[in-house]
Formats: C-alpha cells, sequence, structure tokens
C-alpha cells in the first residue's frame, strides 16, 4: 500500500508557499508588514486565537495584530501570511509572564488587544480546518513550540535572539546558529496472514483505548528499521514487507510520524509492559463490534494512525453506540 491508498487526515497537504528565499529579504519583509491584505495568525503559548465561527483560525490584518514575536509563514495566492507570539497578558497583581512595566501594574490599565479573543488548541480545531488554514496552523505551532523551548543557545547559554524571520535562533554570544528541530517517529498498522491487525493499548491511555504501533528513529537507524524494531520490542511479534504509507507533520511537540505497513511473520504477543500494556489481534468484526459495543475507543481522524485503520478497515470506522 502507499500514501494513495490513505483517507484523508490533518496536515497531510502542504497548502502554502513557505517563502524560505523571503526570509532574509527585509525589504520584503517589510513591505508585507505594512499591506492591508497581509494577514495574521496570533499565537499564545501553545493556543491559536480562534475565529468567531466553528473551525476557523482568527486572521488578522498587521495592523490590528498585537505586539509579539513577529514570524514568516509563506504565501497563499499572493497574500502574505505572518505568525505572532505574544505572551500571556500582564495582570494588576504582576502576574502573567511578558514583564508589565511597573506603571501598567499600578494603574491597572492592562494594553491587550487579544483580550475577548477565543484560544484554542491545534487538537480542538484541527478536523474542522480547511487545507489552506491547517496547512498554516500546523506550521505556526511547530514554529512556536520550538521557539518557546529553546530560548538559549545550548552550546554558551546564553540567551538566542529570532533570526531570519523565524527561521532560526541565533546566539549573541557564541554566534551559534540554531534551527528548529522535527523529530522522526515511524507509526505502523501490522497486520498477519490473517489479515488481523495489530493494536496495542499504551499505559498512559484510558483502559479499552487500542491504536497503531509507534516510535522514535533512533539514531543511525532507517525508519523501516525502525519499525521492525519497535514492534518487536512493544510487542514480541517480528514482521517484514515493511511498505511505506505515508506522513503527517505532528507538533505535539515536534514529531513527523512516518506511516507504515508492515505483515507479521511471528503472531505471538510478549508486550513490554512498560508504554504497551496490552495488545490484540483484530479482526473487522471484532473492531465493528466492540467498536459500537464501547469496549473498544480507536484513535480519532486527526491523526495517521486513524486513517491507517480506516485504510485496513476498507470502510469507515465504525461509531461507538455506548
Amino acid at each position: 500500500m502507499t500514501s494513495g491508498s490513505l483517507p484523508p487526515f490533518p496536515f497531510r497537504n502542504a497548502a502554502h508557499d513557505r517563502l524560505c528565499e523571503r526570509r532574509g529579504d527585509e525589504e520584503f519583509l517589510d513591505t508585507a508588514w505594512t499591506d492591508s491584505a497581509t494577514r495574521v495568525l496570533v499565537m499564545r503559548g501553545w493556543d491559536l486565537a480562534l475565529g468567531d465561527g466553528e473551525g476557523s483560525l482568527r486572521l488578522v490584518s498587521p495592523q490590528d495584530a498585537p505586539p509579539g514575536e513577529r514570524m514568516l509563514l509563506g504565501a497563499v495566492d499572493g497574500t502574505a501570511y505572518f505568525l505572532v507570539i505574544v505572551a500571556d497578558p500582564p495582570s494588576p497583581e504582576g502576574g502573567g509572564n511578558d514583564g508589565a512595566n511597573a506603571e501598567t501594574v499600578a494603574t491597572g490599565k492592562i494594553d491587550d488587544p487579544t483580550q475577548g479573543w477565543p484560544f484554542g488548541s491545534l487538537r480542538q480545531v484541527a478536523g474542522r480546518l480547511d487545507d489552506v488554514q491547517a496547512s498554516l496552523a500546523v506550521h505556526a505551532v511547530s514554529l512556536t513550540g520550538w521557539h518557546l523551548r529553546h530560548p538559549r543557545c545550548s552550546l554558551c547559554g546564553a540567551e538566542t535572539e529570532v533570526a531570519s524571520a523565524g527561521e532560526s535562533r541565533t546566539c549573541p554570544s557564541c554566534g551559534a546558529q540554531h534551527f528548529p528541530r522535527t523529530d522522526p517517529a515511524v507509526i505502523m498498522l501490522v497486520v498477519d496472514a490473517d489479515d488481523r491487525c495489530l493494536l496495542g493499548h499504551n499505559s498512559a491511555r484510558a483502559p479499552g483505548w487500542y491504536s497503531t504501533l509507534a516510535g522514535f528513529v533512533e539514531p543511525g537507524e532507517s525508519p523501516e528499521q525502525a519499525v521492525v524494531r519497535e514492534v518487536k520490542e512493544e510487542t514480541g511479534v517480528d514482521v517484514a514487507d515493511v511498505g511505506y504509507a505515508g506522513s503527517q507533520p505532528w507538533p505535539f511537540p515536534s514529531s513527523l510520524m512516518l506511516g507504515f505497513f508492515a505483515t507479521a511473520s511471528t503472531t505471538d504477543i510478549v508486550v513490554d509492559g512498560t508504554e504497551i500494556t496490552e495488545a490484540r489481534w483484530f479482526t473487522r468484526a471484532d473492531v465493528k463490534h466492540e467498536v459500537e459495543s464501547g469496549e473498544l475507543v480507536l484513535p480519532t481522524t486527526i491523526s495517521i494512525a486513524g486513517a491507517l485503520i480506516t485504510s485496513w478497515y476498507g470502510d469507515d470506522l465504525p461509531a461507538s453506540r455506548s
């Protein structure tokens, strides 16, 4: 099977031009920022500013954007899109993490242009965004997460500064450049000779929740090798015929999910007992009956895991009736 056999899932399609070649072009950036047609996504922490309608982002003009770290996302049909990351709003009591000045705190006057805006996580809205907004949102969340978690130089410890319109950070102390990292992870649907699929229960999940197996690619390892190793480590099952299915950027916080199908050459299950506490072989009849009865909970369609299972199932997954 290939990526063409997977049903739609969020973040699958890149719908904006990242304008990589314009990130160091200060004249372009300044001109785009003064253009009233330019649109701005706003993030506070890990949350996106949401529109008033169901399942939409709040996209404002540069003139209506709040102050904050400004970064270039790219363009869609000639319209430039920026990201602005704002700190938590200050409070009269001195709370918040953006350092409200003494006068603001003393008077209780808080200038927060985002006051009253709804904010929400990408997980909440991903399934309802169109391709363009989903493409912009996953880029924005990934970028924001990296900047929030890497404020200091990993070489000398000094505070770093945003560079290249958000593409990197530079250290003013030692001159080092730092670029966003992405951690490759494999996620795989394993089937046996009887076309049953192997699903596991993660210890971090509620009872009855099962999903595909997954794990990070280790240094010096190919994704296909990681599939074989992870399945063996987590369930004791040997697999072969590993085939690529598709990928999904997963900014929670910085992964790239590489989806695979694999065929089991053994079927005896011995779980690791730490990450995977239970694993089972499921027929399509098992999935249908147990989901409808409420015994089985499967991953939502936001994840490529749901797409992999749906592809094997051959139809829309059943809904719980409990």
